[in-house]
């Protein structure tokens, strides 16, 4: 087989290409490059398991980042096994086609307990005394110490937060220079995610985009010198496109005004009983998953959605096989936001009672998904020296919580989940394969055959 490097760059776009990406601009010259038919969700889970599966959410069953995991009564976002992706993934086909190939991925999603050869995914420490420790999981295990010894600790709180910055992407960058120079595996999977932080804080309207531009187009344009010095085929491509919003949906508050909402008073605070709720959303960017547990009520949950500001569309059973979301995992219904506008996952109706995760960076604790976490508090008038003395607890070993993300929304200015409506702003499939296709869009599942195609030639 032939040696096969894929660089995912989280966000990019034909419309962010130019002057700002020199290196990828150079590249793709001499490239073939079309824009992706994305699946429904146009989120981060679906879209890669899409990729390395070549399958539907109907099929391999990631409806979203999170869902409601019906038989627990809980919701849960950003799972980290495998074995929730219930298709065989690129890495098994191609084995089966040869069995000397082997798969390096490095940071794409449900990275534990896989069939790939070579893991590297972020895994934090979280001891007893209540610390979050930033670490990784790697297969095998003994990657994992030369990884952060060779690069030093994975920078978690520079991957997702409110300090997000380009180390994150350059560490995964430089682990798959190492794990490629020690393994030198057939097909290298490489998660680069620092368009995401600002094209969501800012929009990607914002001038201050540019700067994140440089930077990961400096960091990709070495990894493909280095890879191509090595005899490997690129392929570029993203996940989705970010647009800019303007409007924060607040599904789950105006369910809690139709008493469908149930919430459990703990110390004063409010946590979301999703199983003693009659129907609850579990919003993911443009899109959520409503899960209706009284049948009874699914005429006047329906009626409701549709009737809210913001929401474009609202997919029954049909609609769901209509976008192939028709699987147990996804919500009775699925709702999709106006283009302008995205879905929080609140439901308190008082910010005094809003629970105490809900101002801290907390992605498991969260009954949806939270962009407002890439933001300070702008009330907070010292932010950095409440971060500082918060920290200062934590090094004496002390419990603490970092209260310092914000409960406004309306600072999110850029989102995704819904298919975009203008090519620019599609996901992006590029490669100097140029015979591989002629066409200027590909559909989603057709990015498995055609990573397929470059290792089989």
């Amino acid at each position: 087989m032939r040696k096969t490097v894929v660089l995912n760059v989280v966000g990019l776009t034909t419309k962010l290409l130019g002057a700002s990406t020199p290196h990828l601009s150079k590249w793709l010259k001499d490239a073939r490059m079309a824009t992706i038919k994305a699946a429904t969700p146009v989120v981060t889970c679906t879209a890669q398991a899409t990729y390395l599966t070549g399958k539907l959410a109907n099929e391999h069953g990631i409806v979203g980042n999170g869902w409601y995991f019906r038989d627990e009564c809980e919701v849960k976002f950003w799972r980290q096994s495998n074995k929730l992706v219930q298709a065989p993934k690129i890495w098994e086909t191609a084995r089966a086609i040869d069995p000397t190939f082997t798969c390096a991925n490095l940071f794409w999603w449900y990275n534990m307990y896989s069939t790939a050869d070579y893991s590297v995914t972020p895994r934090p420490m979280y001891p007893a005394n209540g610390l979050k420790l930033p670490d990784i999981y790697t297969q095998p295990a003994t990657l994992r110490p030369e990884l952060q010894t060779q690069l030093g600790t994975f920078p978690l709180f520079d991957f997702w937060g409110p300090r997000t910055s380009i180390k994150s992407s350059q560490w995964i960058a430089d682990a798959a220079r190492l794990t490629e120079q020690k393994y030198n595996p057939t097909l290298t999977l490489i998660y680069l995610p620092h368009l995401d932080y600002n094209l969501q804080r800012l929009g990607p309207s914002d001038a201050a985009i540019e700067k994140d531009l440089l930077e990961i187009d400096r960091v990709c344009g070495d990894l493909i010198n280095f890879y191509e010095s090595r005899e490997a085929q690129i392929v570029v491509l993203s996940e989705y496109g970010i647009t800019d919003v303007n409007t924060p949906v607040h599904l789950n508050r105006v369910l809690r005004e139709h008493d469908l909402i149930t919430v459990r008073g703990e110390l004063g605070l409010e946590l979301l009983d999703a199983g003693a709720s009659r129907a609850f959303a579990v919003a993911d960017h443009q899109i959520a998953h409503v899960y209706v547990n009284d049948q009874s009520r699914r005429r006047q949950v329906r009626e409701i959605l549709e009737k809210i500001d913001g929401v474009e569309r609202v997919l029954d059973e049909t609609g769901k096989r209509e976008f192939g979301l028709d699987h147990p995992r996804a919500g009775d219904f699925v709702a999709i936001s106006r283009s302008d506008a995205w879905f929080t996952y609140y439901y308190w109706l008082d910010d005094r009672k809003a629970p105490d995760f809900s101002r801290t960076v907390d992605i498991h604790r969260k009954p949806g998904y939270d962009p407002v976490e890439l933001f300070l508090d702008p009330s907070l008038k010292l932010p950095q020296v409440k971060v500082g003395f918060t920290l200062l607890k934590k090094q004496l070993g002390f419990r603490y919580l970092m209260q310092v993300i914000p409960l406004d929304a309306s600072l999110v200015k850029g989102s995704h989940g819904r298919v975009t409506e203008l090519p620019g702003d599609a996901p992006l499939f590029a490669t100097r394969q140029t015979d591989l296709f002629d066409e200027t869009s590909v559909d989603a599942t057709r990015a498995h055959k055609l990573i397929l195609q470059h290792l089989t030639g």
